[in-house]
């Protein structure tokens, strides 16, 4: 991180802005106490990512049954009432 004052920004300022553009973050200070950065903005992606936490997972047909009765009721908060 990269800390000057005002005076500074202003006499390099492209300097700093090429700084930036390598990935550091430059801190402005008004008499050394700092009040404003300048960092490198994201990047956006380049390929979408895919679903899930597993190149090679795969989700099996069951997956999308209906639950069973007694497991669906447990899921909906219902009590039984015995």
């Amino acid at each position: 991180m990269i800390k000057i004052n005002i005076a500074e920004a202003r006499a390099h300022f492209s300097r700093y802005i090429e700084s930036v553009e390598r990935g550091e973050t430059v801190t402005i200070c008004r008499r050394n106490v700092p009040i404003a950065e300048i960092r490198p903005l994201r990047r956006p992606l380049r390929e979408l990512r895919p679903v899930g936490i597993d190149r090679g997972m795969e989700v099996p047909a069951s997956f999308f049954e209906p639950l069973p009765d007694d497991l669906f009721t447990a899921f909906e908060g219902a009590v039984d009432a015995e």
